[in-house]
């Protein structure tokens, strides 16, 4: 059994990317001429994925305009919010695109390199509700961070300087019927009203990656991304 199905939150307008990037949704900011969300999709082809829910809002048509149904031999779908949903109202909409039982979720605006297959063995073997990719960070401030026990999370920690700690890298295993029975309603935060209500109940595990990691959603990264991405994606 492996992961199938991907959800890419690509609904983000990237206010602070104005000042680099003209007026698209921010997954479409180009990388080396090509629209960030290009290279999540591909990434996530080469992990086997066959089928991806873009969950999108802000000036979806021109994502569609793009990828269509079906984009390098992978099944795009797509959710569609008409008015803004918050984060876990967006992941509730592309829930019910999906079939199978468990289905991984990315930010669309960052990324991260890490072993699929590895992180559904360790989902699977911990029972675990959601499993989050962590990435050790040194001297930062513009992430919250995660607090870890035996690769249990216990806490969610607030954007401070830490010299050095683990993040949430903004990728999510998890089970599709996550939300049912918790009455969230259509808009909701999945960080505030989901995860930071359930990190208690002990069911939320971290998977620790070394593997390279950029969000770019502050044009000091995005500019970053023009350069690392020539040796990453030769």
């Amino acid at each position: 059994m492996m992961i199938k199905e991907a959800i890419i939150l690509a609904g983000g307008q990237g206010k602070r990317l104005k000042s680099v990037v003209s007026d698209i949704p921010k997954p479409l900011a180009p990388i080396n001429n090509i629209p960030f969300l290009t290279y999540l999709i591909l990434f996530l082809k080469q992990k086997g994925i066959k089928h991806i829910v873009l969950s999108v809002g802000y000036r979806w048509e021109m994502i569609k305009e793009i990828y269509g149904n079906s984009f390098e031999k992978v099944e795009i779908s797509y959710a569609i919010e008409q008015t803004p949903l918050g984060t876990g109202g967006g992941i509730a909409l592309a829930m019910e695109k999906t079939k199978e039982e468990d289905v991984l979720i990315l930010n669309g605006d960052s990324f991260i390199d890490f072993d699929l297959k590895a992180f559904y063995e360790f989902h699977k073997s911990k029972n675990s509700t959601i499993s989050f990719v962590l990435k050790e960070m040194i001297d930062f401030e513009r992430y919250g961070s995660v607090e870890l026990k035996d690769n249990k999370i216990t806490a969610f920690c607030e954007k401070r300087f830490m010299k050095k700690g683990l993040i949430n890298a903004g990728v999510y295993l998890t089970k599709r019927d996550i939300f049912e029975g918790l009455n969230l309603g259509d808009k909701f935060s999945f960080e505030q009203d989901y995860l930071e209500k359930q990190v208690m109940q002990g069911l939320f595990f971290g998977y620790t990656t070394k593997g390279y990691f950029i969000d770019i959603g502050i044009p000091e990264d995005y500019n970053k991304a023009q350069i690392d991405f020539k040796e990453i994606w030769k």
